[in-house]
């Protein structure tokens, strides 16, 4: 335990613990223990012999945690903590250690992980073959001469069936021909269609047959490789419950929990009791300490899914921490978690700030601190679309076609009937809207003008926060350009081709995009009073004239 100098005063010591799934950041006290560990980092030092500079590596960055205890002689100072494993090992001096039985675990480990590379070993060699190789390149070369021989008689039917049309027609012209010999020679014409239609059936059946039996070999390989991957995945499956086994979780009441019989009916999740704020608890327990308030941050590199910015506190995610920390803290009076709230909006309750309205549609300037649509709970009811509703009680809508953050103001268009809010979403859908925002980005961005297209999806460990994912994430493609610079800080206009949720506050804060968050982002940087992002652009076709419509507010900052 490291001693918290000054010693904090009894009224700086929180009444409960202050819940891991805070949106508001941890408790001061610490927050004073996570700057020492910061001070610490910035000077360069790990651990004897360790030095910070690998977490500045790509995907070297770790997320920490303190810890503010009390022992038996309430005497007050913090644990320190890092997720999963740093430069490759799993403990490092002044760091607690992790929650699993460390012999039963090495035990296992070098076997299951022994098998588990020789199932990849074996599965890469036979996905690598020279033998899958030749037979991938034979099926390619096959198909591509069916495709050639499908193409020339399509071409060689479709000029054959042009002169039967043209013939029908000299025949249903021609006063020569008795109707007996029209008859007989139309009768000719068809069964050359017919014979047409069976020379294409032949080929295709001949074609068939050529290819079930071209990939019969490619299909046995095929079978064989999705058969070690499914016996790889089994291994795995039964390794990594074994290796889950290994772990014991406490509680503050001293109760102890499997570590898989608290996921039931499901499985941990991978690195599922190794993050920063299970750790602390364990050894905060195994020592006799009283847990007093704790703190996770990121340092160090974001990862190449972005989401995380150096020396940012974040709360505990619920998707891995969610069923393991309630029981991990049964025992301590816990506080509820406070959700983020901006400041109220300016305008008095259940006023909208009009800027356009006409029998159609409305245009608003939402102010930040304000909910789009009504969120769950009474207490989260008050929106645009409730006090839209207030006001407009008569019409068959009003329906939002688009959404702003809660914490961003701005430019929002509501439709007054379902009609009118079709044609809006349309034009949306097939991106004929025009939006500019416009932002205070908390550094110095390098250029002038740009575009990112970064591809998101929701990150499935930690909503509602949003990741770049190249493979798997939704297209999504913002212009940027710079209008000001003042500072450390950087003013841009921002124009969205996609409307993927956060897509400019991600966009901004990852490396690959802008590099820095925008000011006041407490997802994807660092909280202050608000978030200074704001939609000041709107252009659209109106539904009902016709007429290419355009709006401005600027921004309140």
């Amino acid at each position: 335990m490291t001693p918290l100098e000054p010693p904090p005063v009894p009224e700086e010591r929180p009444s409960a613990f202050p819940s891991p799934f805070d949106e508001r950041g941890p408790h001061p006290l610490a927050r004073q223990a996570a700057e020492v560990l910061k001070a610490e980092l910035q000077a360069g030092t790990l651990a004897p012999g360790v030095s910070t500079s690998l977490l500045e590596a790509p995907e070297g960055g770790k997320m920490f945690g303190v810890l503010v205890v009390q022992d038996s002689q309430g005497r007050i100072g913090f644990l320190r903590s890092f997720s999963g494993m740093l430069g490759g090992q799993w403990e490092l001096e002044g760091f607690v250690p992790p929650i699993f039985d460390r012999e039963a675990r090495q035990r296992l480990e070098p076997p299951g992980e022994a098998t588990v590379k020789a199932l990849l070993a074996r599965a890469e060699a036979l996905r690598t073959s020279p033998e899958r190789a030749g037979l991938q390149a034979a099926r390619d070369l096959r198909q591509a001469r069916q495709a050639g021989e499908r193409a020339e008689l399509r071409a060689r039917h479709e000029a054959r069936r042009q002169q039967r049309h043209a013939r029908r027609l000299e025949l249903a012209a021609s006063p020569a021909l008795t109707e007996e010999e029209r008859r007989h020679a139309l009768h000719a014409l068809d069964q050359e269609s017919r014979g047409d239609k069976a020379e294409r059936r032949k080929l295709e059946a001949a074609q068939e047959q050529e290819e079930r039996e071209g990939t019969r070999a490619y299909a046995r390989m095929e079978r064989r490789l999705q058969a070690l991957e499914r016996l790889r995945r089994i291994v795995s499956r039964k390794y990594m419950k074994r290796i889950h086994d290994t772990y014991a979780v406490h509680n503050a009441r001293g109760e102890r929990r499997c570590l898989r019989c608290l996921y039931t009916p499901g499985e941990p999740p991978s690195g599922a009791a190794d993050c920063s704020a299970p750790k602390l608890l364990a050894h905060a327990y195994a020592q006799g300490l009283h847990p007093l308030a704790l703190a996770e941050f990121w340092w160090g590199a974001s990862p190449p899914t972005g989401g995380r910015l150096s020396g940012a506190f974040y709360g505990a995610c619920r998707e891995k921490c969610g069923p393991l920390l309630p029981f991990m803290l049964e025992g301590l009076t816990v506080s509820s978690p406070r959700r983020f709230s901006p400041p109220e909006p300016t305008a008095s309750a259940g006023a909208l700030s009009l800027v356009f309205e006409d029998e159609w549609l409305v245009v608003i300037d939402k102010p930040c601190g304000l909910l789009s649509v009504p969120g769950k709970g009474a207490e989260l009811n008050d929106s645009v679309l409730t006090r839209l509703r207030a006001r407009y009680p008569h019409a068959t809508g009003p329906l939002l076609v688009h959404r702003l953050d809660l914490d961003t103001s701005g430019l929002l268009v509501a439709a007054l009937d379902s009609r009118t809010h079709a044609a809006l979403q349309r034009q949306f859908l097939h991106r004929e809207v025009l939006k500019r925002y416009v932002a205070w980005i908390d550094g110095r961005v390098q250029g002038e003008q740009g575009t990112i297209d970064l591809p998101l999806r929701v990150d499935l460990h930690d909503r509602p926060r949003q990741i770049h994912d190249p493979i798997h994430g939704k297209p999504a493609t913002t212009e940027w350009q710079v209008l000001e610079r003042r500072g450390e800080r950087t003013r841009v206009a921002l124009s969205p081709h996609s409307g993927r949720t956060h897509q400019l506050r991600v966009h901004a804060a990852h490396p690959l995009g802008l590099g820095a968050p925008i000011v006041g982002d407490r997802l994807y940087g660092h909280e202050e009073v608000r978030l200074l992002l704001h939609a000041e652009g709107l252009a659209f076709r109106h539904p009902a004239t016709g007429q290419r419509v355009s709006f401005e507010r600027p921004a309140p900052f």
